[in-house]
């Protein structure tokens, strides 16, 4: 029985220290890929590539086929 409850109590501390070290990792990817994705924006007209719009579809909490050109207006100010 406390075999179970010492491997839980490893797995648990083994998550812990990954979020720890995962989570700066992946910060800094969102920041990069927002940088990006503003990038491509600025430089490309409506409609963009399906990567692009599923990233607006996720700014705007919208989905990608009720998305129009003024919308993302608001993303590029």
């Amino acid at each position: 029985m406390g075999a179970r409850r010492i491997r839980r109590e490893q797995v648990a501390h083994d998550q812990k220290i990954s979020r720890r070290v995962n989570g700066t990792r992946k910060t800094k990817e969102r920041e990069r890929r927002d940088r990006r994705m503003h990038e491509i924006i600025a430089k490309n007209t409506f409609p963009y590539v399906p990567s692009v719009m599923s990233w607006i579809s996720v700014q705007l909490d919208k989905p990608t086929s009720l998305i129009v050109a003024a919308d993302v207006q608001t993303l590029k100010s």
